[in-house]
């Protein structure tokens, strides 16, 4: 008798297969159980997509609709100010209307776009490619907030700017850079203007509301000047109305600098030789004063000069342009970036030089007719001729340095008779000990090295070997030496001062920094300074005007052929007063391309130094 039991289901559906398969159990076929597991796989990771989907998006949507709420942007503060060593201000932030465009909303607002640009063309002189150029640059550099169309809107301006109601466009108060002296001080300020596309691929991080230094010490000191920018947080509704704002971070001023330049000197200095340049009728010169006693700058100037004005001033933009593309360089700081010839102003270097060498004695004396006739070792008939300015007579340091003979020093330098000369090599020597073909260091930007020829470099350049006549050309600052007018005062400076070399500078609260002793050499120094005060004292020196002041002063005027010997560029250096050691001032006047010399340089130079002494040493 059977007892009663539950079935259960498994023992039902194994009951059914006994009959068809003769067992109680069949295992799943292998194919079924991996069809299965690729199924559930398949499921749990579409499962898992929409899970990260959904997250993501959530955050996605959340960033948006918190940058659809909140816009942040940069405050620029006002830049520090500029003075001279005295408190003149030099360059200072004036209140102005700013106009802003939004670059979202004006993206977002297409059919405003015609009327924004039109309004954007009528107070400013962008065009609407400007504009868009402008977005652009905004867009790479990941600021695209809002940007900085102009920063001197006038009245006007704005009244027709808020009646035309463009809601990408706003006006707000702030400041922009004004240069009180005009083209002045241009060469030592330099200017200010926007950040652009090759401003932001040097630095990623501007903002591009950003105003930054572009040259001079404005670049140079760009990020002390610049300040600290601040934050502000601007708050919209869902329609991307403007709502409120916050300031998350409040703006630092820029730091104030006071310079070594002396505004009242430089402003006479510049229109004096401004003055004698349209008496020559010529474009191109330099202008440099120094403190010999420590390396301040004192005046620093060229010409052509620019007004910096037109370069933060929106409705000077022609003047901007006549600027840029000038053939004479305006924007070009020829002080500190030039190279020139030095032409006879390197002698007082190569007369040091052959005295520390033991070349010559002062008193030894050396013969000039008016020219050098070297031997020709292949045609004694036919010598090499080297010429003097004018014939000099039998000349000594002193007075070859006075009279600038050219045949004392081919002698001196590249040996003539008796005389071994120095050779290239040793007045390589001594370039370099006189701070020539490096940069001086000054604190400015884009300061050349100069250029010190050998007879390697020679080779290298073109295959040819060095002469003699090279020797002798390099002697009297002609050939293939090259210096910067900064570099050529400097040296100056130190043969006045008894042979320190101090790195130039200009900002006031720096300390002064000597970069080379060579007073070892003061007594052979002392008969340079003899010379070049016979330059001034002597009936025949070549700076013999400035013997009418009343005080001494140390000279060395030059000529340099420029141009295949088509034009000269005319030099003088001096310092004073000469009778104290060491002098107060040294100071440079170039002028390119001079019509009769260092005739034309010299009643500047004279002019300027005298103003010096009467105004600032005698009192």
């Amino acid at each position: 008798m059977f007892s009663h039991r539950d079935v259960a289901v498994e023992e039902v559906l194994s009951d059914s297969l006994v009959g068809e398969y003769g067992v109680r159990e069949v295992p799943l076929a292998n194919r079924s159980v991996l069809f299965v597991g690729v199924g559930i796989f398949v499921l749990c990771m579409v499962a898992i997509g929409r899970v990260v989907i959904i997250a993501n998006g959530f955050a996605s949507y959340a960033e948006s609709a918190s940058r659809n709420l909140t816009d942040r942007r940069t405050l620029e503060p006002p830049r520090g100010l500029i003075y001279d060593r005295n408190g003149t201000a030099l360059a200072e932030n004036v209140p102005s209307f700013l106009l802003f465009l939004d670059v979202r909303g004006f993206v977002e607002h297409r059919e405003l776009e015609d009327a924004v640009l039109t309004a954007i063309e009528s107070v400013t002189e962008l065009t609407a490619a400007d504009v868009r150029d402008r977005i652009r640059e905004a867009e790479y550099g990941k600021r695209a907030g809002k940007i900085l169309l102009s920063d001197d809107i006038t009245e006007s301006q704005l009244i027709a700017i808020q009646s035309s109601n463009l809601a990408p466009l706003s006006v707000e108060k702030g400041f922009r850079r004004r240069y009180s002296y005009g083209p002045v001080f241009s060469s030592v300020l330099g200017y200010v203007g926007a950040v652009n596309a090759d401003d932001l691929k040097e630095d990623p991080s501007l903002d591009v509301q950003a105003i930054i230094g572009k040259s001079g010490i404005e670049a140079f000191y760009d990020g002390i000047l610049r300040g600290e920018p601040g934050e502000l947080s601007q708050f919209r509704n869902a329609k991307g109305e403007p709502m409120g704002e916050t300031k998350e971070k409040a703006p630092v001023i820029g730091k104030t600098l006071k310079l070594t330049i002396d505004a009242e000197f430089q402003e006479y200095f510049f229109k004096r030789f401004e003055d004698g340049l349209r008496a020559l009728g010529r474009t191109k010169g330099v202008g440099l004063a120094m403190d010999p006693r420590n390396g301040e700058v004192l005046a620093l100037f060229n010409f052509p000069a620019f007004d910096g004005n037109a370069f933060v001033e929106s409705s000077r933009s022609a003047e901007r342009k006549t600027y840029l593309n000038s053939t004479d360089r305006p924007l070009f700081n020829r002080a500190v970036g030039g190279f020139y010839n030095p032409g006879s102003t390197i002698k007082p270097l190569v007369g040091t030089a052959a005295l520390v060498e033991d070349v010559v004695d002062p008193a030894r004396q050396i013969f000039s007719p008016g020219y050098l006739d070297v031997p020709n070792p292949y045609d004694p008939s036919n010598p090499t001729r080297y010429l003097d300015w004018r014939r000099q007579g039998w000349v000594n340091l002193s007075s070859a340095l006075a009279q600038s003979s050219n045949v004392y020093f081919y002698t001196v330098g590249g040996g003539f008779g008796d005389i071994g000369g120095l050779g290239i090599s040793r007045l390589y020597t001594w370039w370099q000990k006189f701070g020539l073909g490096k940069q001086t260091g000054i604190d400015m930007p884009f300061e050349a090295k100069g250029f010190l020829p050998t007879p390697e470099l020679r080779k290298e350049k073109d295959g040819r070997s060095w002469l003699l006549g090279d020797t002798y050309n390099v002697s009297i600052g002609q050939g293939d030496l090259l210096v910067t007018p900064l570099q050529l005062l400097n040296y100056i400076s130190a043969l006045g001062n008894g042979g320190k070399m101090f790195l130039p500078f200009l900002n006031g609260e720096r300390s002064p920094e000597e970069t080379a002793d060579l007073s070892a050499f003061l007594p052979y120094l002392n008969e340079v300074k003899k010379g070049m005060v016979g330059a001034v004292e002597f009936p025949l020196g070549t700076a013999h005007l400035l013997s009418s002041l009343p005080f001494p002063v140390a000279a060395k005027t030059g000529s340099a052929q420029v141009q295949n010997n088509t034009q000269e560029n005319a030099f003088f250096v001096g310092y004073a007063p000469a009778s104290e050691q060491p002098p107060q001032i040294a100071i440079l006047v170039l002028i390119e391309n001079s019509r009769e010399g260092s005739l034309n340089v010299v009643p500047i130079a004279k002019d300027a130094i005298n103003w010096y002494y009467m105004n600032r040493i005698k009192r």
